[in-house]
């Protein structure tokens, strides 16, 4: 990765964090993009202006990025029937127009020089159906879809694209996660109650580690943690068997 210029979205922790950590220990150029305070740009990717002057500054002081990851993404959980408009709009906005944004900002640029890579983090979530994640679940599974179809679409151009589905992550979206059908106070409990859950959960700079090798070997989707895998195996195998777990799974868990 020496010297080549790297876009990451959502790096101020977490997994953006760990990846724009991992590229850089490996020689790469940097940017890093957060809603958040960061070592970059400050960007709401689900803004679609915001990410088009991002892409006209990176474009005019550093050059045509290398790598594009767009791994900025919220948490919703909560039963569909007490998930509002507004609910909808904002989990849309981040979890699946910030990834289109970014492809769509920066891909012609990739295209045009016939080279480049394209990493989209979705979840686990995509193919592991819930009772509690119809909004959540509904914009992992949309990037991945994005994903496949702009990966048959830019291979003529030289330019990869991988879509990035892990389990559980030990990251801050558990605190920030939103509890659609609680009140302030039950919300919180229920932050605190899912921080305590994923204490154990995977490391993330295991899927950064996956994220920089899906740009040397350039995969359509990988599953990373072991419950992320068994989830995927199960969908393509046994879908009846997670349609099943779906009504009877718990209520307050977020794929990553």
């Amino acid at each position: 990765m020496s010297d080549r210029l790297v876009v990451v979205t959502g790096a101020a922790s977490g997994i953006g964090q760990a990846t724009a950590r991992a590229f850089a220990a490996d020689g790469a150029r940097v940017i890093g993009v957060d809603l958040a305070e960061v070592d970059g740009y400050r960007v709401d990717v689900s803004d679609a202006a915001q990410m088009a002057d991002l892409a006209q500054t990176v474009l005019r002081d550093h050059g045509v990025p290398d790598v594009l990851v767009s791994n900025a993404g919220i948490g919703m959980t909560g039963p569909f029937l007490a998930t509002t408009a507004d609910d909808w709009e904002r989990v849309v906005g981040v979890n699946l127009l910030g990834v289109v944004h970014g492809a769509r900002v920066f891909a012609p640029a990739m295209a045009e020089r016939g080279s480049g890579h394209i990493v989209n983090v979705a979840s686990a979530a995509a193919f592991a159906p819930s009772r509690s994640l119809s909004a959540y679940g509904a914009t992992k599974a949309a990037v991945v879809m994005f994903s496949e179809s702009l990966r048959g679409e830019l291979a003529a151009h030289g330019v990869g694209v991988t879509v990035i589905c892990p389990g559980q992550v030990r990251t801050p979206i558990t605190s920030t996660t939103r509890f659609t059908d609680l009140s302030a106070e039950q919300e919180s409990a229920a932050r605190t109650r899912m921080g305590e859950q994923y204490r154990k959960a995977l490391a993330p700079e295991k899927v950064a580690a996956a994220i920089v090798r899906a740009v040397d070997t350039n995969p359509a989707l990988r599953s990373v943690g072991i419950d992320a895998k068994l989830a995927h195996a199960l969908w393509q195998t046994a879908p009846w068997l997670m349609r099943r777990m779906a009504r009877n799974g718990p209520a307050d868990r977020v794929g990553r």
